[in-house]
């Protein structure tokens, strides 16, 4: 590992996240609402299916699970600090390299999932953390990834928000790289407000969106371009093996 990312990752949550150091049940499982609606469709039908959530951070996403009822649960991060805070939401986090830990175990999961990961990896770590993905994964297997949209108008606030970003993605990119290590069935999506079931506040937020991404594409035809479409500041996107 690079230097100056053991020495970042180090003290990652406590310096750079602003994280606390118990765990915060409540705020997670309001954040987690809003992953009702965008995993929409994409999360495993058995509540025993195997399930790694990859840079797992301080677990809000391995309570997400845990709340759902899922049983089989796992977590991989590189930071000693986020490890600790994530251990309290369940025992099994493991302190690892998320490429080291996905060569260690084939045919091993049903779900892989990584919030924003993927733009931690340098160019050519972010091929074979896709084909780890794939081969990690049981036939029928999904990985959900999360990362900083390059096509948004805010996503270089993201991109060089973490001095340890190596790459930016836009949702087509992401979908080929996706298709090229093997996956099928690929999707993307936006992580911009809920329209319904989350708050009135939010499904106000959803509509007056709705005409900012009106205006947006209005933009991209007249310079005579299309793009993907997808405009928020990070996106969704999973593919199956």
């Amino acid at each position: 590992m690079s230097t100056y990312r053991q020495r970042i990752y180090e003290n990652y949550a406590s310096r750079f996240q602003g994280t606390q150091e118990t765990f915060d049940f409540a705020g997670a499982s309001r954040w987690g609402n809003s992953y009702d609606y965008r995993f929409r469709g994409w999360l495993p039908a058995s509540k025993d299916a195997t399930i790694v959530d990859l840079a797992c951070g301080g677990g809000k996403l391995l309570y997400f699970f845990k709340e759902r009822g899922f049983r089989v649960i796992s977590g991989v991060d590189i930071s000693p600090d986020q490890v600790k805070l994530a251990r309290q939401v369940i025992p099994e986090v493991v302190e690892a390299n998320a490429l080291d830990f996905l060569a260690a175990h084939p045919h091993a999961f049903d779900l892989i999932t990584g919030l924003d990961i993927i733009e931690h990896f340098q160019k050519e770590e972010v091929l074979r953390f896709l084909d780890l993905c794939h081969a990690a994964l049981r036939p029928g297997g999904r990985l959900i990834l999360q990362t900083p949209n390059a096509e948004s108008l805010w996503g270089c606030m993201y991109r060089y928000g973490d001095f340890t970003h190596e790459i930016a993605f836009n949702p087509n990119l992401l979908l080929n790289l996706l298709a090229l290590c093997n996956f099928r069935d690929l999707e993307i999506r936006e992580t911009g407000p809920i329209p319904w079931g989350h708050s009135l506040a939010s499904t106000m937020r959803y509509v007056v969106w709705q005409g900012f991404r009106a205006f947006l594409h209005l933009w991209n035809l007249a310079e005579g371009h299309t793009g993907s479409g997808v405009f928020t500041r990070v996106f969704l996107s999973t593919g199956v093996k």
